[in-house]
């Protein structure tokens, strides 16, 4: 019986401390990611543009700032709006596989709550906006909303398709994050599932876009227009969170990205087997793979394209991006029953 305790209490503890290395360096990585964007983007655009380290800058200076709650705001939900945030992306890190290892809560929650932790972070960015009392927050808000609502199918279709194709090969749980990017889709299918796997990828690009916040789906900020949007009565360390959690969620989103297409890992294929080298490596491949997603879904197309009106935003998702993910599901289908 103690030898039942001691071991509980080992896992929890290595939960514990693991949680928190994975955050802090899950962190530290997408504020890089962010930093190396901007400086492409302005690249892109003939701009010198700020330096990599400008994201750690930023979050120096908006520590040494105060809070300030505008008068009229619902002071404590202003204020716990973006400790939800921040949290919600901080577990939603736990669950999927980073750095080429299965994820740490792998085994306590599935893709579907992957998704559920996804709605979060946007929801609280709602609640803050809202609560605020100002008229450009609730703008942001209200599109904020439409576009949540709109890029969520057409990632339920994708996710849900791919569980589907692995339970035909696996007695295993194919919800669970660990067991997808065990069974790669692009193994699984024949010519035609390829061809379906390809249009799902496509979708799936354009809802980063979107989870990221970026242009063109920056509807929700667009500080020309709104002034911010949401986040137009943050300040201090408040808008640093929200700052923090919108670096989060746009680097797990793109590690769901690897874990649902490109889950392999390099050292196989190189014929390295001791752990330690095997590891280093297979976490720098997936530092690689999140780059190079991140470069074509996020920083490519904001550096050429403008902001959508709400409308053609929500019109992309709900029509385009989802009849797209549904062929893809339909071919991955046909291709299962030749």
């Amino acid at each position: 019986m103690n030898l039942l305790g001691d071991n509980v209490l080992l896992n929890a503890i290595v939960i514990i401390i693991g949680s928190g290395i994975v955050v802090v360096i899950g962190t530290i990585f997408g504020m890089l990611y962010r930093g190396i964007d901007r400086k492409l983007v302005a690249h892109m655009q003939g701009r010198v543009g700020p330096p990599i380290v400008q994201p750690f800058r930023d979050m120096q200076k908006l520590l040494m700032k105060e809070s300030i709650i505008p008068r009229g705001a619902i002071s404590w939900l202003f204020t716990a709006a973006p400790f939800l945030a921040i949290i919600s992306t901080s577990v939603l890190l736990l669950y999927i596989p980073l750095f080429g290892q299965p994820s740490l809560l792998g085994s306590y929650g599935d893709v579907i709550l992957v998704l559920y932790l996804l709605i979060v972070p946007s929801l609280a960015f709602v609640v803050g906006g809202f609560a605020s009392s100002s008229p450009y927050a609730t703008v942001g808000s209200q599109r904020e909303m439409i576009i949540m609502m709109s890029y969520e199918l057409p990632l339920a279709v994708v996710v849900l398709t791919i569980a589907w194709k692995i339970s035909q090969v696996t007695t295993a749980n194919p919800f669970l994050m660990n067991t997808i990017a065990s069974y790669p889709i692009w193994n699984l299918v024949g010519p035609v599932g390829i061809a379906g796997v390809i249009l799902m990828l496509l979708a799936l690009v354009v809802v980063t876009i979107g989870e990221a916040a970026k242009v063109p789906f920056d509807i929700a900020e667009a500080e020309t227009e709104i002034a911010g949007g949401l986040l137009v009565e943050y300040s201090g360390r408040n808008l640093l969170l929200f700052y923090l959690a919108d670096v989060v969620k746009a680097f797990a989103m793109v590690a769901l990205m690897v874990a649902l297409f490109i889950p392999y890992n390099l050292s196989p294929y190189i014929g390295v087997q001791a752990a330690f080298p095997a590891g280093i490596i297979d976490a720098l491949f997936f530092l690689v793979k999140v780059f190079v997603i991140m470069f074509f879904s996020v920083t490519l197309i904001r550096a050429g394209m403008a902001r959508f009106k709400i409308t053609q935003a929500s019109a992309v998702y709900v029509i385009a991006m989802t009849a797209i993910a549904l062929v893809g599901m339909l071919l991955i289908w046909i291709d299962s029953m030749i």
